[in-house]
């Protein structure tokens, strides 16, 4: 079953590479990138002066962690933000000027705010904010009227200037997150608009860098950054190809999409969608000129989906609308589960790495704690939106 969550996810989520959850926050600034190297596999970084001092002397040490660790750690969930479609992250959303990005970040972005389905895309709701840097507020108003009438989003967040990445960009959507504890998708339209004045703007590294700073932010408060961005003019048989700038852009980013056109007075568009935590789709989109929304005409790439998993179907079971909570040990849980033939340490394990999908599949939040002997199992059945 699928369960629609009205606010933001129960635990923090993030990118494919998630954090480690060794501290409880971590308030290293995206500026400090190039210096701390894989911002994954140094993030437990910074949860004590001495402790950092103490790496830090270790200049040629690496930090590694065994897979019998990575087995028995619980990392958060990247709970999707469009089911199947959009994460926490930092994404690239590409096409002509003037395909129609702008109102598909608009329908976007008011879907997200309303919680309300995205085509057949189930979306979870939560606080939007729209970096609309190329509008005014006059066309603002009349493009969103034209959408969606008189009915309006009190969650739903409109800035027509920004400061750029090294001017204080950061600072900025870090004050509206902290106002907006339930945001879950900023919309960034264009790229060039934030771009970091000075410096080199058509190398790989300085392409690499600016989407990596912006994909510690998101990763950081586990939101999905979708960034607006143009083709090249030159075809190529690969639609990423057209990605205006280096390969360094879409390396960095958790994903894309492309947007494109046979002809710009076209209604019909194809949208490409590729990245680390979805399956790569190809959508066939209808512009409403009327209403001036997207619709899905049809979706060329059918969804694979995994098989029930007999583990997660037997907790699903014994946590239900009758008994939404359960705590105890994997000992006393497999007491519940007699058709699991399988040690007390291995169910641990299984439940660590599933933990994703019990929340998205079967709305099961999952925590695991030391108690004063042993570790304890916590099983919370979420309420739907």
């Amino acid at each position: 079953m699928s369960v629609k969550e009205k606010a933001t996810a129960p635990v923090s989520s993030v990118g494919a590479d998630g954090k480690q959850p060794l501290c409880k926050t971590n308030k290293e600034s995206i500026a400090d990138l190039p210096d701390r190297g894989n911002l994954q596999a140094t993030n437990n970084r910074g949860c004590g002066t001495e402790v950092w001092t103490e790496k830090r002397d270790r200049i040629d040490g690496l930090e590694t962690v065994s897979m019998t660790e990575l087995y028995d750690t619980v990392y958060p969930p990247k709970i999707p933000i469009v089911d199947g479609l959009i994460y926490a992250g930092t994404y690239l959303f590409v096409g002509a000027p003037k395909v129609g990005k702008s109102f598909f970040m608009a329908q976007l972005g008011y879907h997200v705010s309303m919680g309300l389905d995205l085509w057949d895309y189930q979306v979870r709701k939560g606080t939007v904010l729209y970096l609309a840097l190329e509008d005014d507020y006059a066309r603002l108003q009349k493009r969103l009227s034209r959408m969606f009438g008189m009915e309006s989003s009190e969650n739903f967040y409109f800035a027509t200037q920004s400061k750029t990445l090294n001017e204080g960009l950061e600072e900025q959507l870090n004050q509206f997150v902290k106002e907006h504890t339930d945001a879950r998708l900023i919309i960034i339209d264009t790229l060039q608009k934030v771009r970091e004045v000075g410096g080199d703007k058509f190398s790989y590294a300085s392409d690499y860098e600016i989407v990596t700073k912006l994909k510690a932010f998101s990763d950081e408060h586990s939101i999905c950054l979708l960034v607006v961005h143009h083709t090249r003019k030159m075809e190529s048989s690969d639609s990423f190809d057209m990605i205006s700038g280096t390969n360094g852009l879409l390396g960095a980013a958790d994903g894309a999409f492309v947007m494109q056109k046979e002809k710009r007075t076209d209604n019909k568009a194809v949208l490409e969608v590729a990245g680390r935590d979805q399956q790569d789709q190809r959508l066939l989109l209808d512009f409403d000129r009327e209403q001036c929304v997207w619709k899905l005409t049809k979706a060329e790439t059918e969804l694979w989906k995994e098989p029930a998993d007999p583990v997660l179907e037997a907790i699903a079971k014994v946590v239900s609308e009758e008994q939404p909570q359960w705590s105890g040990t994997a000992s006393e849980l497999l007491q519940l589960l007699p058709e699991m033939d399988m040690q007390p340490n291995i169910l641990t394990r299984k439940l660590n790495i599933s933990m994703e999908r019990l929340f998205v599949d079967y709305g099961i939040r999952y925590e695991s704690k030391r108690g004063h002997s042993s570790r304890m199992i916590k099983l919370t059945l979420e309420q739907r939106a």
